[in-house]
């Protein structure tokens, strides 16, 4: 798959999936803005590490829907165009409902459904914007596997997730005449920072094994279903939800 002069957006660019995500983008050819909130040392380090030129740096909170104009704008300028959209950025938070105090539930479903739904919802209001006024555009959202087969210590998370299924799917039928795809990628655990403390733990083994290939995904396995739904011979596949769980969870 061939992405040179395509020009990629990513929220959640700078570590895990994001990042591996914007290396296999730049490896084929694509210019990346990778978006940040806080960590711009961990942003610098990818941007550093990415082959190829043009690549930008693009920090903006996406849980603020204030920011996200803003972030598509910089990002066309910086790029030159906006042909790609990555919505990576995500959350999770356990608040069992046997054990959470009532404000924790609050702040769980508050924080969870802000960055993980509604944050992507507003970066594909602004990107169809954008791609209405040039021709379409490709968007692939990051869910879980814990859409499905459910998060009973996170149900925030999971819903966030299936809502996000959901919605890409309905915005797929509503799109398509418009040349814009929509697809979804639907890890389960995937070997980053983020859970190294599960991996690592007395858990660990466990995990791994709810695959039968006894481990668990690696974020460059992950990016390569990314690309194959952002890859212009892809269309058809608008509104595909991708599992890359290791059949750790097998759905009908």
């Amino acid at each position: 798959m061939d992405f040179t002069g395509k020009r990629v957006l990513i929220t959640g660019g700078s570590r895990g999936i994001g990042k591996a995500c914007a290396e296999a983008f730049a490896k084929r050819g694509a210019k990346v803005a990778i978006n940040y909130v806080q960590n711009e040392d961990a942003a610098h380090a990818t941007l550093n590490f990415l082959p190829g030129k043009g690549h930008i740096l693009a920090q903006a909170d996406v849980s603020d829907p204030n920011a996200i104009e803003g972030l598509i704008a910089a990002t066309v300028q910086g790029l030159g165009g906006l042909d790609i959209v990555v919505n990576n950025a995500g959350i999770s938070q356990r608040h069992p409902i046997d054990t959470a105090s009532y404000v924790e539930w609050q702040d769980a479903w508050d924080r969870i459904l802000s960055v993980n739904l509604r944050a992507p919802a507003n970066v594909i209001y602004w990107a169809t914007q954008h791609f209405l006024k040039n021709g379409g555009g490709r968007i692939v959202n990051v869910s879980s596997r814990g859409a499905f087969r459910g998060e009973p210590e996170m149900p925030a998370y999971g819903a966030s997730k299936a809502g996000l299924n959901a919605m890409t799917q309905s915005l797929a039928q509503k799109l398509a005449p418009d040349n814009i795809y929509l697809g979804v990628v639907a890890p389960g655990f995937v070997e980053t920072e983020m859970v190294t403390h599960v991996l690592e733990g007395e858990r660990g083994e466990g995990v791994r094994n709810q695959s039968p290939l006894g481990r668990v995904a690696q974020p460059e396995e992950v990016a390569y279903a990314v690309i194959f739904l952002a890859a212009e011979e892809s269309k058809f596949s608008t509104g595909t939800i991708i599992d890359v769980n290791g059949a750790s969870y097998l759905r009908g």
